[in-house]
C-alpha cells in the first residue's frame, strides 16, 4: 500500500512539472505533437527510473559515510549524479538514433537536454535520503509517469488549439503558458488525496 501511495503521490499530487515546476523546458518545447511528447515522456521515464536506481546505489555504496570508503563523500552527489544521468541520456540517444530514427529526429535538440533536465536531477537528489531502494524506484517511476501524463495532455490540448479561434496576441506560446497554468490548477485538486 505504501508503494502505491508513493506512486500516486509522485505522479499526480506532486507532479514534477505542474506542482514542482521542474522540467519545464522539454515540457513546453516538445509538446507540439502528441506522438513526439509521448516519445519524450518514454525517454524521460527510462532515464529517471534507471538514474534513480543507479544514483541511489552509488550514494549508498560509495558516497555515504556507511559505504565502502567509510568517509562522507555526499558533497559529490550532484557531480556524480549529473555524470550518471549524462551517460544514460547518451545511451538513450544512441538507441533512438539506431532503432527509432523518426523519434530521434523529431525530438531534436530536446533529447540531449534531458541531461540538464532538472526534473531528472531533482528526483535523483530527493530520493537518496528519503526512501528505501524499492520506494525510490517507485518514486522515480511515479514521477516519470506524472511527467508523461502532463506532457501528453499539454500536447493534445496544443494540437486542438491549432483549430480553435484564438486571438492573434494569444497564439503560440502565450496560450500554451495559459494552458499549462490551468493544468497546474487542475492538478492542484489532487493535493488533498495523499500526504
Amino acid at each position: 500500500m505504501n508503494l502505491f501511495l508513493i506512486l500516486i503521490s509522485s505522479s499526480l499530487v506532486s507532479n514534477v512539472v505542474l506542482s514542482r515546476f521542474l522540467g519545464i523546458c522539454p515540457f513546453l518545447g516538445v509538446s507540439k505533437k502528441t506522438d513526439t511528447a509521448f516519445g519524450m515522456g518514454l525517454a524521460v521515464l527510462f532515464v529517471i527510473t534507471i538514474a534513480t536506481a543507479v544514483t541511489y546505489s552509488i550514494n549508498e555504496i560509495f558516497l555515504k559515510p556507511t559505504g565502502i570508503f567509510k568517509i562522507d563523500l555526499t558533497y559529490l552527489q550532484t557531480i556524480v549524479f549529473i555524470l550518471v544521468i549524462a551517460a544514460l541520456v547518451q545511451f538513450v540517444e544512441m538507441f533512438l538514433k539506431k532503432y527509432i530514427v523518426s523519434l530521434y529526429e523529431s525530438l531534436g535538440v530536446y533529447l540531449p537536454l534531458i541531461t540538464t533536465n532538472c526534473a531528472v536531477l531533482g528526483v535523483a537528489l530527493s530520493v537518496v535520503e528519503e526512501y528505501t531502494f524499492v520506494e525510490a524506484i517507485c518514486y522515480g517511476v511515479g514521477t516519470s509517469i506524472g511527467f508523461l501524463i502532463s506532457i501528453v495532455l499539454l500536447a493534445s490540448i496544443r494540437e486542438r488549439n491549432e483549430y480553435n479561434d484564438i486571438p492573434e496576441s494569444f497564439k503560440g506560446m502565450p496560450i500554451t503558458l495559459i494552458t499549462a497554468g490551468l493544468m497546474a490548477i487542475t492538478f492542484f485538486g489532487f493535493s488533498g488525496m495523499v500526504k
